[in-house]
C-alpha cells in the first residue's frame, strides 16, 4: 500500500538533513539515479546490454563530498564521467553474482544473464556511465559503457507505490553524513511482522557490539522493511521446499546448500529504493544454517538459526568491505584455479613479497612470514568434521544436531589453537580463500576464518577504511 506522507516527510528529512534532525537545512540534495542492466555471457566471455534508467522516489543518501572511491576493491568498478569532457564525476567499486557463477562448472557449459544496477547522484549534464572490469594484471579497464541523459524521455520517473513501510531502527543523523544500512525481511508473512522488526532489531545491536562498528555506531543509520509472504520461510529447493515471495531469496545458491542469495536484483532494487541505503542486509525467516554477501551489492543470513549474530556480522564483512572467506576446507561451488594473483581483498595474500605483506603495520617484527601454526592438526580434523557436516545434511537431519557439531568444531579449533605459539600474532597463516596453499591469513583465527566472535586487525581496518567511505571523520 502507498506509504503515509508523514513517514515519507521523515524519510525525506533524513535524506536530506534538514533543520529537523541538523538544525538548518542544507541544499537540496540530487535525485538519486539508477541505471540497470544485462550482465551475461559464460566462463570465456561476458556482454553487457541496458535496461533502464529511472529515477527513485528518494533523493541522493551520500555524502556528495565524497564521489570517488580509492579503495581499490571488488571486481568491478562504475564510474559517471561527463560525456563531453570525460571528466570523472562519481566512482564506486563492486562485486556481482555473475562473477561468481562465471567461476563455477556450469559457466564451462552454458551461458546466464543475470540482472544488475549501479546507482549514482543525478547529474545536471548527459553522462557516459563505465563499468570497468578487473583484468590479469589486477588493474581496471573499462569493459562496457554508454551514455545516460538523465533528463530523457526514456527515463522513467514515476514508480508504483511501495510494497512495505520502512522502519526507523537506528537513526544517528542525517543520511549524507551517514551509512545507510537497509535490513530486507523474505519469508516474513503478515503474522511475522513483528517477529521480523524484532530480529532486525536484535541482529543490527549485535552488529554493533563487535569492532569496529561497536566503536562507530554513530556513523549508521539503520532501517528495516519486508514485504509479507503468504508462507514463513525461503525455498530450499534441496529439500523440495519452494516459497514466493517478492525478493525471491533461496538456499542452494550455485549447488550450495548453505549458499543464499536473490538472483531477482530488478525486484530487490524496487522494494529498496523506498528507504535510504547503500548498504543492505536481507534476513530469511528460516532456521536453517545459511547466508551469503557480495561486496558493494547485498548480504544475507538465517535469521532463526543458532549462530545467526554470526552470519550477520560475517557476511555483511563480505559485502560491506569486500573482506574475503579465509576459511578453505569447507566445499564451494567455485573451481579452483592454478594462478595466484594477489587477491584485492585486504584481508587474504599470496604472499608474493612477505617483506612487503599488505598488512606489514601489523605484522611484529621476528614475526616468521609464512607464520606456522598447526595447519596439519586442523585439516586432519576438518576432514572429518566435513564428513559429518555433510552427511547430516544428506540425511535432513534435525537442526539442533547440526548446531551441536558447529559448536563441537569450534571448541575443538579453539583448544587446537590455544598453545599455538603465534595464537596472538599478525602474519601470513597459510590457508585461506578456499585454497589450502598459495594464499595467507592474517591471524590465525578471525569471524572471516570460522564462526568466532571477533574480526582480526587487519579486517577491522578494512571495514573502517570503508565506513570512512561514506562516513568520514570529523577534519
Amino acid at each position: 500500500m502507498p506509504r503515509p506522507n508523514r513517514l515519507l516527510s521523515t524519510l525525506f528529512a533524513v535524506a536530506c538533513g534538514t533543520a529537523a534532525h541538523a538544525g538548518a537545512a542544507p541544499a537540496q540534495p540530487p535525485a538519486t539515479v539508477r541505471l540497470d542492466y544485462i550482465h551475461s555471457g559464460n566462463a570465456l566471455g561476458e556482454q553487457y546490454a541496458i535496461e533502464r534508467v529511472l529515477i527513485e522516489p528518494l533523493p541522493w543518501p551520500g555524502d556528495l563530498n565524497q564521489p570517488f572511491d580509492d579503495t581499490n576493491r571488488g571486481n568491478n568498478r562504475m564510474e559517471v564521467v561527463d560525456a563531453k569532457t570525460g571528466d570523472l564525476l562519481y566512482s564506486r567499486d563492486f562485486s556481482t553474482i555473475f562473477a561468481e557463477w562465471k567461476s563455477t562448472e556450469e559457466a564451462n557449459r552454458i551461458s546466464r544473464g543475470f540482472h544488475e544496477s549501479v546507482r549514482f547522484p543525478k547529474p545536471d549534464r548527459p553522462v557516459r556511465v563505465r563499468i570497468l572490469k578487473r583484468d590479469e594484471r589486477n588493474q581496471f579497464s573499462v569493459a562496457w559503457s554508454v551514455d545516460v541523459d538523465t533528463d530523457g524521455q526514456d527515463v522513467v520517473r514515476k514508480q508504483a507505490p511501495a510494497l512495505a513501510q520502512p522502519i526507523p531502527v537506528k537513526v544517528s543523523g542525517p543520511s549524507p553524513r551517514k551509512v545507510d544500512l537497509l535490513i530486507l525481511g523474505d519469508g516474513y508473512t503478515q503474522a511475522d511482522m513483528k517477529k521480523f522488526e524484532a530480529d532486525a532489531r536484535r541482529l543490527s545491536a549485535h552488529l554493533f557490539e563487535v569492532s569496529p562498528f561497536k566503536e562507530r555506531a554513530g556513523d549508521f543509520n539503520v532501517w528495516a522493511m519486508a514485504v509479507p509472504t503468504r508462507e514463513s520461510g525461503v525455498s530450499r529447493p534441496s529439500t523440495g521446499v519452494h516459497h514466493a515471495s517478492a525478493l525471491g531469496t533461496r538456499y542452494d545458491i550455485f549447488g550450495s546448500e548453505r549458499y543464499v542469495l536473490t538472483l531477482d536484483n530488478r525486484a530487490l532494487r524496487d522494494i529498496a529504493q523506498y528507504a535510504p541505503y547503500e548498504f543492505i542486509e536481507i534476513l530469511v525467516n528460516n532456521d536453517t544454517y545459511g547466508g551469503g554477501g557480495i561486496f558493494g551489492q547485498f548480504s544475507t543470513a538465517a535469521a532463526g538459526n543458532d549462530w545467526a549474530n554470526y552470519l550477520f556480522v560475517h557476511e555483511f564483512g563480505h559485502h560491506f568491505a569486500g573482506l574475503a572467506d579465509e576459511y578453505y576446507t569447507s566445499p564451494v561451488a567455485y573451481q579452483s584455479s592454478a594462478a595466484r594473483m594477489e587477491p584485492w581483498e585486504p584481508n587474504v595474500t599470496a604472499l608474493r613479497d612477505p617483506g612487503n605483506v599488505k598488512w606489514k603495520r601489523h605484522v611484529p617484527a621476528g614475526t616468521p612470514l609464512p607464520t606456522p601454526w598447526p595447519k596439519a592438526e586442523y585439516e586432519a580434523y576438518s576432514r572429518d568434521y566435513q564428513k559429518r557436516r555433510a552427511a547430516l545434511r544428506a540425511a535432513n537431519r534435525p537442526e539442533s544436531e547440526m548446531n551441536a557439531l558447529f559448536r563441537e568444531d569450534l571448541a575443538h579449533t579453539r583448544e587446537l589453537f590455544a598453545t599455538a605459539p603465534h595464537r596472538n600474532a599478525i602474519g601470513a597463516f597459510e590457508g585461506a580463500n578456499y585454497e589450502a596453499s598459495g594464499y595467507y591469513r592474517p591471524a590465525m583465527q578471525c569471524i572471516m576464518f570460522d564462526r568466532s566472535e571477533q574480526f582480526c586487525p587487519v579486517c577491522r581496518d578494512g571495514i573502517s577504511e570503508i565506513i570512512d567511505l561514506y562516513a568520514p571523520p570529523a577534519k
